[in-house]
């Protein structure tokens, strides 16, 4: 590995998280896409740290993307690494951001197909997409378990991008078991982008996503579901990624 791909890299918790800005990774994308090679974004944030950590191998493959999302990867990377990631690159601002860069740039936007919620969601926010001239192509539920079927109706639809919301780590597991029975070139693990596209779920207001406190609004409106999350788990994961950290500097050091 190189000096400089080593740069761009701020592992946490044992996943090679990329220290990149919004304007990087489009380009990144873009390019992959154009060479027609097939790329997983995952976003990464300390729930997905948690509960991926069984999928550590797969995600960490050269053809898998990831990215930090929330300020938790922030402190996390100055605990480790004395640096904080460039950009905050969360999901729910990029890829809605990216898609209608597509669309209304390229001469032939990407076909998009919703995967995940409850049903209804996916639906509304294909209506969303549509109203930046998004092309969507396709949508189905979260509660769709025949994945042969589910396989087929994706590939048939024309899709090139694949927009996969289910939470951590299902949405993880299934793009990492499937996604090579896939025709589409980049494949997006997006978490509640669909319940927010949708509406089903509001938004933090701007002051606040720019203070990185989003997380403290969802928090208000779902504490019940979130107070864990971001208590103990965040423990968890300070703890996680810094054992991880120690654990590497005693292999290297044994290693001399």
């Amino acid at each position: 590995m190189t000096a400089t791909a080593k740069q761009s890299r701020l592992p946490i918790g044992g996943l090679e998280v990329q220290a990149l800005t919004f304007h990087d990774l489009s380009q990144r994308l873009v390019t992959a896409m154009d060479r027609g090679q097939q790329t997983a974004l995952f976003f990464v944030n300390s729930n997905l740290v948690n509960k991926c950590d069984p999928l550590r191998k797969p995600l960490n493959s050269p053809d898998v993307v990831l990215v930090n999302d929330g300020i938790a990867m922030d402190i996390a990377s100055w605990l480790v690494h004395r640096r904080r990631f460039p950009e905050n690159l969360n999901g729910t601002d990029f890829t809605p951001a990216l898609l209608e860069e597509n669309a209304r740039t390229s001469d032939r936007p990407w076909g998009v197909f919703l995967f995940g919620g409850q049903p209804g969601i996916a639906e509304r926010a294909a209506d969303k997409l549509r109203q930046s001239n998004v092309q969507v192509v396709g949508t189905s539920d979260g509660y769709n378990r025949d994945n042969d079927a589910l396989i087929q109706s994706i590939n048939a639809s024309g899709a090139d991008v694949v927009l996969v919301a289910m939470g951590n780590p299902l949405q993880e597991r299934w793009i990492i078991e499937h996604r090579h029975a896939l025709n589409a070139r980049l494949l997006v693990g997006v978490g509640a982008l669909l319940d927010f596209l949708a509406g089903d779920k509001p938004r933090a207001p701007m002051l606040l996503r720019r203070m990185h406190l989003e997380w403290a609004y969802r928090l208000s409106l779902e504490p019940r579901r979130l107070l864990r999350r971001y208590t103990v788990d965040m423990a968890v994961f300070l703890m996680r990624a810094l054992r991880w950290s120690q654990g590497k500097r005693l292999a290297s050091d044994g290693g001399k």
